[in-house]
């Protein structure tokens, strides 16, 4: 009802604006007075001529002007409005009147929505969900999540996309609150050892490995898990122990298993004496992904970590992430470039850089 109002309001603005200048006149003329006064002027001359009050050249200029006076008021009358023109500006005003209305009623009708309830930000950000960007989809359950921080199933579908999304720190924090409010199962500790490994930059550490053998001691059939511990073991330098939890892994998978290519590439990756030929001559594919697609997603979160660390150099544990990543990538100069940034970070807290010291003694660099 509000909308139409506005309309109305809007309408009428409209005729008003149309109406104005043709209902303004101009000044009323008197102009059949003004002409009669003129004449009357004339008589009076010859009267006064015959009277001899006035000489015949002054009557006769008198007359000349007087004359000329009457035929401008002549012409002047001439060119006021007439009744035609007068008709025609009631016409104007009656189509403004009528026409205006009807004309934007028919237009609107058909290509507007009265129906349309107001659209602000908060609405738009409740549209399907198939239209919106999955940012846009990630706040609107982190808000729902921090009125609701019980919500179980919440957690459950957003800690996998934080996973996606690269938000490792986030998506443990999910993960642990899905335990939480879910209850503890072997995927959901596996998914949470492989957030912990993506926040390391690529490293499977003690904690993630923790969460791996969990979800083993649960599912012994958890395949994420037992590649993890693989991981782990190759990047400890046991790579036969790597390989034989991968052989194992192999053994019990179907033919068409989704994750077959992945743990047969990491097979040809260690160099594994006995690793089964990938399919269709697939060991081309396999080496470059183990080379440049995984090797370029590794790099990725190493920088991450790294750039991190520049902004919160307290954080003694990602620093032995960082220190151990390089390493387990073979780059010796970054790892000890990032022991001396590490040093120099914490090294306003005695209690920060003993523990920076005892973490790098475990990975076997002097502390």
């Amino acid at each position: 009802m509000t909308l139409w109002f506005v309309f109305a309001l809007m309408t009428a603005a409209a005729i008003f604006a149309v109406l104005w200048p043709l209902g303004r006149g101009g000044p009323v003329q008197n102009d059949a007075s003004e002409a009669s006064v003129y004449k009357d002027q004339l008589a009076e001359i010859e009267r006064d001529v015959a009277a001899g009050q006035i000489g015949s050249p002054e009557a006769e200029a008198a007359r000349v002007e007087i004359g000329r006076r009457l035929l401008a008021a002549a012409d002047h009358a001439r060119a006021s409005p007439t009744a035609s023109n007068l008709s025609l500006r009631r016409s104007a005003a009656l189509i403004a009147l009528v026409g205006l209305p009807i004309l934007s009623v028919a237009f609107y009708l058909p290509l507007g929505s009265p129906g349309l309830s107001d659209f602000p930000l908060a609405e738009r950000m409740r549209a399907p969900a198939a239209t919106q960007p999955l940012d846009n989809l990630v706040a609107q359950v982190e808000a729902h999540l921090e009125k609701n921080p019980t919500d179980g199933r919440g957690w459950n579908v957003l800690a996998p996309v934080l996973t996606r999304l690269g938000r490792y720190d986030d998506a443990v924090r999910a993960y642990h609150n899905s335990i939480t409010y879910n209850g503890d199962s072997a995927d959901r500790r596996a998914d949470l050892g492989e957030a912990l490994t993506g926040a390391a930059g690529g490293v499977v550490t003690a904690e993630a490995k923790a969460e791996f053998e969990r979800a083993v001691a649960m599912n012994a059939d958890e395949v994420k898990a037992h590649y993890f511990l693989g991981l782990a073991a190759e990047q400890d330098g046991r790579r036969d122990e790597a390989a034989s939890i991968w052989r194992a892994l192999l053994a019990q998978a179907t033919p068409d298993a989704p994750w077959r290519p992945l743990v047969q590439a990491a097979l040809v990756r260690i160099g594994a004496p006995s690793a089964p030929a990938l399919p269709n001559g697939a060991v081309a594919a396999a080496n470059e992904m183990s080379e440049a697609d995984r090797g370029a997603m590794i790099h990725t979160m190493v920088d991450r970590l790294a750039s991190r660390l520049k902004q919160n150099g307290d954080d003694v544990e990602g620093w032995l992430r960082l220190v151990r990543a390089y390493m387990v990538m073979g780059d010796r100069e970054k790892a000890k470039s990032a022991v001396a940034d590490a040093r120099q970070a914490v090294a306003v807290d005695a209690e920060h850089l003993r523990q920076l010291n005892e973490g790098l003694k475990n990975l076997g660099l002097d502390g």
